[in-house]
């Protein structure tokens, strides 16, 4: 036991250092998990979160605000189109796989929007069931890593630019982390196109959360719903590193640390996954996600091979 913890923390240190990119990070977290166990699951399941929004906002800083809003202007239709697609999709689909109602919602709320993130927001307002919960992030969270490990792939295929990349990953990737660390492999603008509109994206759980309460008929407006605080943040830091341009070499060290802190991010978001995990998301679940994400991917493709 006590070698299984020393191995663990000398993996999740190496992934500090610049040679481990996401996607290995990624893969070596899964991988210990299902083979030896994570040692500190508890510690690790809530370090991530913490270490997730202080490296979004870290990137902050390597952001000026002004080409932020230009990249999150032309992200804004795309997002309405695909969120309406997603919901839409998701309905019809439902009339197929005969997946529970408000699992079915969970999962299409976050493919949608930004993933667990989405789904913990939507849980309260439609009172999901622990085990409603658990299969819509476990089957959201297997599409992230698939989507972590191809899409660079993808993206050289189709000789995408990195704003393009960008651009699509934000859009086609479920949670904030996958998304960047899809677009970190790719490159550094690419990187920063994608941070920018996925966190403009992750704003809609508002007015989504409040449609989904309204037609739920469980509230009457808002309660229980904010805007993510390292959003905010987020947005803070950009516009610091935009009016204080003197600070640049600052801001530059402080976005490239943070840029290798989402890689061990990574690392211990993957080893959270356990076998339990995979076995409760169930078939017809898998289907149901990966069917909206295809969907939606291809769709978002196109949509920006042929207008950006």
């Amino acid at each position: 036991m006590q070698l299984k913890k020393i191995f663990y923390i000398l993996l999740a240190l190496l992934t500090l250092l610049p040679i481990i990119n996401a996607p290995i990070a990624l893969v070596a977290g899964i991988a210990f998990s299902l083979l030896l166990g994570n040692p500190f699951a508890e510690q690790t399941a809530k370090f991530s979160k913490v270490l997730l929004k202080l490296s979004i906002v870290g990137l902050g800083f390597g952001l000026n605000a002004i080409n932020a809003f230009e990249v999150s202007k032309d992200g804004f239709l795309i997002t309405i189109v695909t969120i309406s697609l997603v919901f839409g999709l998701g309905y019809l689909f439902n009339k197929f796989f005969k997946i529970e109602k408000i699992t079915a919602l969970l999962i299409s709320s976050g493919t949608a929007i930004c993933g667990g993130s989405a789904i913990a927001s939507v849980s309260p307002i439609v009172k999901a069931k622990n085990e409603q919960i658990s299969i819509a992030i476990g089957v959201v969270f297997l599409l992230n890593a698939l989507a972590l490990l191809i899409f660079p792939f993808i993206g050289h295929f189709f000789e995408l630019s990195q704003y393009q990349f960008g651009l699509w990953s934000a859009i086609a990737i479920h949670d904030t982390s996958s998304v960047v660390g899809a677009a970190q492999a790719f490159g550094k603008e690419a990187l920063e196109v994608a941070t920018t509109v996925k966190l403009s994206r992750a704003l809609w759980i508002v007015p989504v959360t409040l449609i989904i309460s309204y037609f739920h008929n469980k509230s009457k407006g808002a309660t229980g719903i904010k805007i993510p605080s390292f959003i905010l943040a987020f947005i803070a830091a950009t516009v610091i590193a935009t009016i204080f341009s003197q600070g640049q070499v600052v801001y530059d060290s402080i976005s490239a640390v943070s840029r290798q802190l989402l890689v061990t991010t990574l690392f211990f978001i993957g080893s959270g996954i356990s076998l339990s995990q995979i076995k409760k998301v169930g078939a017809k679940s898998i289907f149901y996600a990966t069917g909206l994400w295809i969907v939606i991917s291809i769709f978002s493709l196109v949509l920006i091979l042929n207008n950006f």
